[in-house]
């Protein structure tokens, strides 16, 4: 085996650990993808997510985020060394908590050989999301404040910036390894944005006590429990429907989409019973709940009717919600 090949290796030995360690849902969930996809997925989420800490680091200044943010896009678009980017990084992150998201940081140079090593076509989606989601972070950056986003297309906004975009660059690597999957979501892009915002949105719902206490929310201000669900609900439709329109014979990426998914309708189903949107920091899935559904996905991917029962059943303690207000 040659030198090139062990060191191939080697990398995507440490993605699949760095996995591990900061994403319990996508360490398992990725997996699942076709091989040519699953390696280049692992690497897009893990530049996302240098992305996402830099952005959550309550160490930082706006100043730094910005900063931090342009540097890291100019190394992944080779226009600037990435040692520099890692050297600027470990020393404002010092302070930083999480030494899992410190230690992906210090390897941004593997993360970045595995891009490299992806075809064209995956190297341009990923460099695309990832372009649009460190730009669109530094603009949301000088918008962060106790009181959260304007209103609730700012909030939209934010979500396609942060997670949106995710979903148009699993939709280019989906359709480019499956011509039923290109050909049955032509003209359908609305779908894969929504797919990725309804994940954000429920993520910024749980997460909402966590960022306030750091002096953070992106929650729109003015809006209510029962809007923000109204709004979940009808991204979750949306992404109802890009699951439907994956071929079944691509079982892999179906049950990749509906874990993702299933297991955010599963924690808004929790959020719904909740009267204020700052009560909700305690309900989270359990490990058995996740184990359970996990194991549901094989059987359920194969079946639109059962996708489609389990969201009917799941959502509808939310649209109860709803309609109660």
């Amino acid at each position: 085996m040659s030198i090139e090949n062990d060191s191939a290796l080697a990398d995507l030995a440490y993605q699949k650990a760095a996995l591990n360690l900061v994403s319990r849902t996508f360490a398992i969930t990725i997996p699942l993808l076709p091989p040519i996809i699953e390696r280049a997925a692992g690497c897009a989420y893990l530049l996302c997510r240098i992305v996402d800490t830099i952005e959550d680091a309550s160490c930082l200044s706006v100043a730094e985020k910005v900063g931090l943010s342009e540097l890291f896009l100019a190394a992944c678009l080779n226009q600037k060394p990435i040692s520099e980017f890692v050297q600027a990084c470990n020393k404002a992150l010092e302070l930083h908590p999480n030494l899992a998201e410190r230690d992906l940081i210090a390897h941004t140079a593997t993360v970045v050989r595995i891009l490299h090593r992806c075809p064209a076509n995956q190297q341009s989606a990923i460099l695309r999301c990832i372009t649009i989601m460190s730009q669109g972070m530094a603009r949301f950056h000088a918008k962060q404040n106790p009181l959260g986003l304007k209103n609730l297309q700012e909030f939209e906004e934010y979500c396609y910036v942060v997670a949106g975009v995710v979903g148009e660059m699993l939709t280019s690597l989906f359709a480019a390894h499956s011509p039923l999957f290109a050909q049955a979501i032509a003209k359908q892009e609305s779908l894969a944005i929504a797919f990725g915002q309804a994940l954000q949105m429920t993520n910024i719902l749980k997460d909402s006590l966590d960022d306030q206490a750091r002096g953070v929310s992106w929650l729109p201000q003015n809006s209510t429990h029962a809007e923000l669900l109204a709004l979940a609900i009808q991204k979750l439709d949306a992404a109802l429907a890009y699951i439907l329109y994956i071929p079944k014979a691509e079982i892999g990426m179906r049950r990749f989409c509906l874990l993702a998914l299933g297991l955010a309708v599963l924690t808004l189903d929790k959020l719904a019973s909740d009267e204020k949107i700052t009560a909700i920091h305690p309900h989270k899935i359990s490990r058995r709940a996740v184990a359970w559904f996990y194991r549901f996905t094989k059987i359920a991917a194969h079946s639109n009717t059962l996708i489609q029962l389990f969201f009917y059943w799941a959502t509808r303690p939310l649209k109860k919600v709803v309609v109660q207000n």
